[in-house]
């Protein structure tokens, strides 16, 4: 049989472990996320009828589809996103659901449209959708900033800005430039949805090439987008739209609702510095009626919008036979991970585990078994190496080209005295420990690389700008010790101060003499400081004197 040479198509991708691990870490963070805010899961099949996804998204989207008749010669395709298929399920299983109805979904979609591997736009790719179907209240559409803040904030992103916009203010402009055909003002706005990727330029050339829009009308859109230079801050932002769009009803309507959606935000603590009110914020898709909203990083601005969506009011009505409201939020989870890798921002791991077990003959085995089973136990990722009799030199590194941390060694001396040796393959430590000890031991010496899988507390995290920078954003108790693991310094912070705690707790000629800390996620603040004063007044320890 001839050899087959192995090959991707175009746009598409292989991850490997490397990159995979860190995808996966992310999907169950994002489902985390989605699941605090009470959102529950769907999945619907990747294939569906070509006429319940069509003629929803608008032209240029349709262009991309992958459709195809099928062995049973039925016109299908491949879902383009989430939404749509959404929309069928409401309708179809109307009765058994509740109203409103929140459901995230996690899954590929496929868009024929031109690859950047350097820009995270492929073929397939996963997105991550919330939802809220069933409510009218714009405290959905505020919920739906506040899922996306916490997605950041749960990935490690600390520079993204939500800027978002009301399609209503198209509308109201549409009564501004007195057109009276909707399709004309779709295809503005489709224009107007290209301004990231081309500029000013790029839009009133895109404008130009369009039917019975003249130079004044052009203008007017141009005078529109430039809202968005405006250096005020939000509501002066929403002011000054409002102001150009003077008494037109559906730009009044929009900037009230644009109005209400940024209180609500900010009561659910989406920080201002994360908002941006953006006249230029308009999504490419046809179904958007009210509130739209796009995502982007400043540390790679030029991936695009990693998380977007908006309000869809008439969507679920084409199969239904009645409108429904919706409003939902997606993550483009390929292209976030495309982009905080070009950030360096993405902790890329070779293995899962953060233990190996050696195996040192045949007559070890069983106490080697034994050991893993114990790290498991207590929540340890742990691999055993499979080939038994394997020379030590073989198994280290092994352990040493996935990147594994620990390594766990028990010869017929260990065994005899019910021990193991542990070793810290990044410094070269080893422990001689009871096997009950190991456990512990593990866990105190393996300091995972991403902070947010941390379960609430870590110990001996060398005492670095770079570890602190991994504390994550919530509240407790931390000490602080020196090189002999002497507590030199116990302190509390209030719920999300933490990280800012540990870095202001010493003068520089202090510091030098701390080498690792240790930190324990407490939510009562009063419970923290209590526990500091009980720890102080125990140790006593030399800084806080």
């Amino acid at each position: 049989m001839p050899r087959i040479e192995p090959r991707l198509l175009k746009g598409f991708r292989d991850y490997l472990p490397e990159v995979m691990i860190p995808r996966t870490r992310m999907l169950r963070k994002i489902a985390a996320v989605f699941e605090r805010f009470g959102f529950e899961p769907l999945d619907t099949p990747a294939i569906e009828y070509a006429d319940i996804l069509m003629g929803k998204l608008g032209p240029e989207a349709e262009k991309l589809f992958y459709r195809f008749r099928d062995s049973g010669d039925r016109d299908v395709a491949l879902r383009y996103e989430l939404t749509v298929s959404l929309a069928r399920v409401v309708a179809q299983y109307s009765t058994d659901l509740p109203r409103p109805f929140k459901r995230y979904q996690m899954g590929p979609v496929w868009r024929a449209e031109a690859p950047s591997m350097e820009r995270g736009r492929f073929r397939e790719f996963w997105q991550c959708d919330v939802d809220i179907v069933g409510s009218h209240s714009l405290l959905a559409d505020a919920e739906c900033l506040a899922v996306d803040h916490a997605v950041m904030q749960a990935v490690g992103v600390k520079t993204h800005l939500i800027r978002f916009n009301n399609r209503k203010l198209f509308r109201g402009l549409q009564e501004k430039l007195g057109i009276n055909q909707d399709a004309q003002m779709a295809a503005i706005m489709r224009a107007v949805d290209k301004f990231d990727k081309v500029g000013r330029e790029g839009v009133e050339k895109e404008l130009a090439a369009l039917e019975g829009v003249d130079a004044a009308a052009r203008q007017t859109v141009l005078a529109f987008l430039d809202l968005a230079k405006f250096e005020g801050g939000n509501d002066a932002r929403i002011g000054k739209l409002s102001e150009f769009l003077g008494s037109a009803a559906s730009g009044h309507l929009g900037c009230s609702e644009l109005r209400e959606v940024l209180v609500e935000a900010r009561r659910m603590g989406v920080p201002e510095k994360h908002l941006l009110v953006d006249a230029t914020i308009v999504r490419g898709l046809d179904y958007y009626t009210g509130t739209v909203f796009e995502t982007t990083l400043s540390d790679a601005p030029s991936f695009g919008s990693v998380m977007s969506g908006g309000r869809y009011d008439g969507l679920v009505g084409l199969f239904a036979g009645k409108d429904e409201p919706a409003v939902g939020i997606s993550v483009g989870i390929d292209r976030l991970l495309a982009a905080l890798e070009s950030a360096s921002l993405l902790m890329k791991s070779k293995a899962s585990a953060s233990v190996l077990v050696t195996v040192f003959d045949e007559t070890c085995l069983e106490y080697a078994l034994k050991s893993a089973t114990e790290l498991r136990r207590a929540g340890v990722n742990t691999e055993v190496y499979l080939e038994v009799g394997a020379k030590l030199k073989k198994q280290l590194a092994y352990a040493e080209r996935k990147a594994i941390p620990l390594v766990v060694i028990a010869g017929p001396e260990e065994i005899d005295a019910g021990e193991t040796q542990l070793r810290v393959m990044g410094t070269g430590e080893q422990l001689r420990l009871k096997l009950t000890e190991l456990p512990q031991a593990a866990m105190s010496r393996f300091v995972e690389p991403d902070p947010n899988t941390a379960a609430g507390r870590t110990w001996d995290w060398a005492f670095k700008p770079e570890m602190i920078e991994r504390v994550p954003e919530v509240g407790g108790l931390f000490l602080l010790r020196d090189e002999t693991r002497v507590v030199k310094f116990a302190g509390w912070a209030k719920y999300g101060d933490l990280r800012n705690a540990i870095r202001r707790s010493l003068g520089p000629a202090q510091a030098t003499k701390v080498k690792t800390f240790d930190w324990y996620e407490i939510r009562e603040d009063e419970l923290s400081e209590a526990l500091c004063e009980f720890v102080v007044a125990r140790l006593k320890p030399e800084f806080n004197a």
